[in-house]
């Protein structure tokens, strides 16, 4: 929708807050407003790449839905997919240059970490497709997990579903409580830290159950 189709309220509110936002913020915001939802799932399509992080990102999403542009709803069906396309597109790399190519082209690009890629590598190793479902929770992690699941050829339909899922329940979190927030968007980055650190707790426990539930069962199957 165009600004002319705001309430007067709400064309005001839209002004003096676009003139504040600058850099990654009023870059995205801007596009949003050009593009509409597919602006927003093109956004969140290159968080894939750093250094676009979600947790800022998604909830200017649900800021600028807040003001007319589009709907909530719009908002997250539109991150989702753009989550799903940049997810499939790394997913694809993996897949084809392997993981030797990957790491070495990984490793000439700036603002990146191979140390990173390591722990990922490692979690994907442990958890398989849990750290496909968890992992798109958790920042550094949402991008580069996509690239093991690749490397291993992890069936697209299984991967697609996981990505999908995690990432719904994630963006759906931050749009509507940047769409709640309305021009006070900026404070769900306060609180992403502390959920982040919840979600790798949940993470952390399922791993311990299932480990403690896995040498319980192998113990009660050996003879007496």
């Amino acid at each position: 929708m165009g600004q002319s189709r705001l309430p007067a309220d709400r064309r005001q509110t839209h002004v003096s807050t676009q003139t504040e936002l600058t850099g990654v913020a009023g870059w995205a915001v801007d596009l949003m407003e050009r593009l509409g939802g597919p602006g927003a799932g093109l956004v969140i399509a290159l968080e894939n790449l750093p250094p676009l992080p979600s947790e800022v990102i998604l909830p200017l999403a649900g800021f600028t839905a807040s003001q007319g542009t589009f709907t909530v709803g719009g908002a997250i069906f539109w991150t989702t997919a753009g989550s799903v396309v940049g997810a499939l597109a790394i997913y694809t790399l993996g897949a084809v240059f392997g993981r030797d190519r990957f790491r070495a082209v990984w490793a000439r690009l700036p603002l990146v970490n191979l140390e990173d890629l390591d722990r990922t590598e490692a979690w994907f190793g442990r958890h398989g497709t849990k750290a496909v479902f968890f992992g798109r929770m958790v920042p550094i992690f949402r991008s580069l997990i996509s690239v093991p699941a690749g490397i291993e050829r992890m069936p697209l339909p299984v991967f697609l579903a996981l990505t999908t899922a995690g990432s719904l329940l994630w963006n759906t979190l931050f749009v509507v409580a940047g769409f709640q927030l309305g021009e006070n968007w900026h404070v769900v980055e306060d609180y992403a830290g502390v959920f982040q650190k919840v979600v790798l707790a949940v993470v952390a426990v399922a791993v311990a159950w299932f480990v403690v539930s896995r040498v319980r069962s192998q113990q009660a199957r050996r003879p007496s």
